[in-house]
């Protein structure tokens, strides 16, 4: 058995036992069936002012509504929270932009300890954000099968020189923590805070409470998605199309679905986090792209995204293989989109596109597919020309066009005199020179023709 069949029955053997020990292929993607919350708290000297009412510190609030928020979460046996906390082991002077401490990590039923921890913490220090972002990266232990959190509360920006947004990027792209959530404590719309997450302005108490609680409960919402793909009759007929979820702040893919309709025609639905803000790449050749979905948390949401699409066929009398390549490129463009074989239907977005066929010589086709419709570009049958030089040397073919222009078609092998082309019918020029000889002079040329399925030799020099 050679190489290549013994390739073919490993891979073979092993796609077997996958299925079968896959229920015959039915795996679904999941979401983690865990979360872990990490709480960083600003617990800089500034949190020490007054907020709304006398004698109320924005400390003192932000203690008091997360306590209770806590405690209400002791029910949930899906959940692990952790706490740090920055900016509360160091005076303001000291300027400490190392000032972070996990202060109750990760584990199971530590609400009362984190309760009580906040009781004990006295704000007085600076803002190192960045910093307590970097060393909460290492918050989290490693394993599958949780949903890694970060919610930030901050009455101030960065007072330490870090590039917040950069860090959180990077972070995320990792895969340590999904999009931070970033809140605001009377920090009337801190722009600069908006790249590193999700920011809430929480300029009130009882904003505060709002936002915090919608954070905790947003973490936790079953959200569901359906996407409709247009035909060109804006039905939802198409199916079958691989669909990326993108991570729209990091550009990591977070989900890849098939497309599929049930026998009534009805998309089907699948749960994604609605924690992460989304772009959708419907792969369509080419790719249809929708940025920045709006995905309501919660609840099922359906996308509909105009993806018609019609076929392209390419064949060649006298040929039944799949030999011949193509290359396919949108019109106008340079950049090659897919390279199709020949005797094989493909699927394209409805539009316009050039045709490249592979051949000797190349052929050009415009090409305009039509929703639902199927193009097809049928070539002439080819003919074989045998070709002797004598000796060795150097030369080119060309095709000589309908007015008496020549094009160029390729160079020759200067290490053969005897080689065949496979060709298309036309008119052509063969112009060469052996190698041994002493000067340009002895160029010999040879103009012929080829007729479809057609069997010719060309000697240069006779």
């Amino acid at each position: 058995m050679s190489k290549r069949a013994t390739c073919w029955v490993l891979f073979a053997t092993l796609c077997m036992s996958f299925f079968l020990s896959h229920g015959q292929g039915k795996i679904q993607q999941r979401l983690p069936e865990k979360t872990r919350i990490l709480f960083l708290i600003d617990a800089s000297g500034s949190m020490l002012e007054q907020w709304e009412r006398p004698n109320q510190s924005r400390w003192s609030v932000a203690k008091s509504i997360l306590t209770k928020l806590v405690d209400s979460l002791k029910q949930n046996s899906k959940l692990e929270l952790g706490l740090r906390i920055y900016g509360h082991r160091s005076p303001q002077e000291i300027k400490n932009c190392k000032d972070t401490w996990l202060e109750v990590p990760f584990k199971a039923k530590n609400h009362s300890l984190i309760i009580s921890k906040l009781q004990e913490i006295k704000p007085k220090g600076v803002t190192p954000i960045t910093y307590s972002l970097e060393q909460a990266a290492n918050d989290f232990p490693a394993g599958p099968g949780y949903r890694n959190i970060v919610i930030l509360i901050t009455d101030g920006i960065e007072s330490c020189g870090g590039d917040l947004c950069a860090t959180s990027r990077a972070l995320q792209k990792k895969g340590v923590f999904l999009r931070p959530y970033i809140i605001g404590l009377g920090l009337l719309s801190e722009k600069t805070l908006e790249c590193a997450g999700k920011y809430i302005d929480a300029d009130t108490p009882g904003k505060f409470y709002e936002v915090l609680n919608e954070a905790l409960e947003s973490s936790f919402a079953k959200t569901t998605v359906s996407v409709e793909l247009l035909d060109g009759n804006q039905k939802p007929t198409e199916t079958n199309i691989n669909i990326t979820f993108i991570n729209s702040v990091t550009g990591v893919p977070m989900y890849d679905f098939v497309h599929y309709r049930d026998r009534q025609g009805k998309s089907d639905t699948v749960q994604i986090d609605p924690v992460v803000d989304y772009d959708l790449v419907v792969n369509t050749v080419p790719p249809v792209i929708k940025r920045n979905v709006t995905i309501a948390i919660g609840k099922h949401n359906v996308i509909t995204i105009p993806a018609p699409q019609g076929n392209l066929l390419i064949q060649q009398e006298g040929r039944r293989d799949n030999n011949l390549q193509s290359v396919v490129r949108l019109k106008g463009k340079t950049e090659i989109i897919n390279t199709q074989q020949s005797n094989v239907t493909f699927r394209y977005l409805t539009g316009k596109y050039e045709v490249e066929t592979l051949t000797v010589p190349r052929r050009t086709f415009d090409v305009d597919i039509q929703p639902d419709k199927t193009k097809t570009i049928l070539l002439p049958k080819p003919g074989v020309v045998n070709f002797n030089t004598i000796s060795t040397g150097y030369g080119s073919l060309y095709e000589i066009n309908d007015d008496g222009t020549q094009t160029w078609i390729c160079n020759l092998n200067e290490f053969k005199s005897q080689f065949a082309l496979n060709m298309l019918p036309g008119q052509y020029k063969i112009v060469f020179r052996v190698k041994q000889t002493s000067g340009s002079k002895y160029t010999g040329f040879k103009k012929f023709i080829l007729r479809p399925g057609e069997t010719l030799t060309v000697n240069v020099f006779n």
